[in-house]
């Protein structure tokens, strides 16, 4: 790869694969990352929409119990196969979540009941131990009893079950047995990374092998090395640096370039693979994205939850949309569409009935583009 244009096609390519069954897509993502925002679907469903066969919003959700897939924290909160998962654990915190330092000494009491009364749901929990509340981390107020769940399950002492109507049920987790050794762990952890993201700057693979501090604090001193470590596995040639555009990129050795990206339109995730990155995302398509959903109204830009329009191999604009019984699409341009707007246009109207279809609408009622 030799080029900015290299790299941006087999940035797609790579990641939005030929679609496969949901365990099978879930296998060679990796990592796919949630969040509870629904506009129009959560994160966690937009990204699979892209790469599983007939995939239906909520499909990942009512298929969880039956898969071989886990929970849990990676760099972020999302969803993992299990053999990866078992990379995690057991993990190692010494601090204390806000909800362990609020209500303390209420854990013990929440393990106790999860053992009696097995799959519990956080109402079922409240009822039993009161409705305490604590500061979160973004300002609001949240439950003791959920958030000591989710301390819990942090630390592999209980696992999510299933979801009923997006809510986490817990189960007690099996005891995780540690037969890696710290070096080799962090070395698979950071191919799972590359894997996902590839090809990416050099800062900002640093940037995610630092985020693992959240996943895997008992890896604090290999994430510590971080830099010398990624100089060494470029030695040994496990991973493939280039320097375009005054940047140094890296790439699994065992990549093979792609001749063409996928073909047509697609509106991605503000987490998707493609375009997670945002250092990344500037570099190849000449222009800043923002996630806007916490910025206050006034400031936004692009809007709540713009979804990054993807047409072949370039990102030329956003889309927000809100769902009814019918889908709008509110489209936002920031490049003119290689080929022409009549056939961007028609490939622009494919997706969103795609998009319609995912949600189960009855179709598209309108669009509307951004002056």
């Amino acid at each position: 790869m030799d080029s900015l244009v290299s790299l941006r096609r087999q940035a797609v390519a790579r990641s939005l694969f030929a679609p496969l069954p949901l365990a099978q897509a879930i296998d060679r993502l990796g990592f796919v990352q949630a969040d509870p925002i629904r506009a129009p679907a959560r994160a966690q469903d937009l990204i699979l929409r892209q790469r599983v066969r007939g995939y239906r919003e909520g499909d990942l959700e009512r298929r969880y119990p039956a898969l071989e897939l886990e929970e849990d924290v990676l760099h972020n909160y999302g969803f993992l196969p299990r053999r990866l998962q078992a990379l995690l654990h057991p993990r190692r915190f010494d601090g204390q979540t806000r909800a362990e330092r609020h209500a303390e000494g209420l854990a013990e009491a929440v393990l106790d009941f999860v053992r009696r009364h097995g799959p519990t749901h956080p109402k079922a929990l409240e009822a039993e131990l009161g409705a305490q509340r604590y500061a979160n981390y973004w300002g609001g107020q949240s439950k003791a009893t959920t958030g000591l769940l989710d301390s819990l399950h942090y630390r592999g002492q209980l696992r999510v079950l299933r979801r009923d109507k997006g809510i986490r049920v817990y189960t007690l987790a099996e005891p995780a047995a540690d037969r890696l050794d710290a070096d080799e762990r962090f070395a698979r952890l950071a191919r799972l990374i590359l894997d996902l993201y590839a090809p990416l700057p050099t800062a900002s693979f640093r940037q995610l092998l630092g985020m693992l501090d959240y996943g895997v604090p008992q890896l604090s001193e290999q994430i510590g090395r971080r830099a010398e470590t990624i100089a060494r596995w470029g030695e040994q040639g496990w991973l493939i640096a280039g320097r375009i555009d005054g940047e140094e990129w890296l790439w699994p050795h065992d990549e093979t370039p792609a001749d063409a990206a996928p073909r047509g339109v697609r509106l991605l995730a503000p987490f998707d693979p493609v375009v997670w990155d945002r250092r990344r995302f500037e570099k190849l398509w000449g222009w800043r994205y923002r996630f806007e959903a916490y910025t206050p109204a006034p400031k936004r830009q692009l809007g709540y939850y713009a979804l990054p329009l993807l047409y072949g191999d370039q990102v030329i604009g956003w889309a927000n949309l809100s769902a009814t019984e019918r889908l709008e699409a509110e489209i936002g341009l920031v490049a003119t569409p290689p080929g022409g707007r009549g056939r961007f246009e028609a490939a622009l109207g494919h997706e969103l009935e795609k998009m319609a279809q995912f949600l189960a609408l009855s179709g598209v009622d309108s669009i509307r583009w951004r002056e």
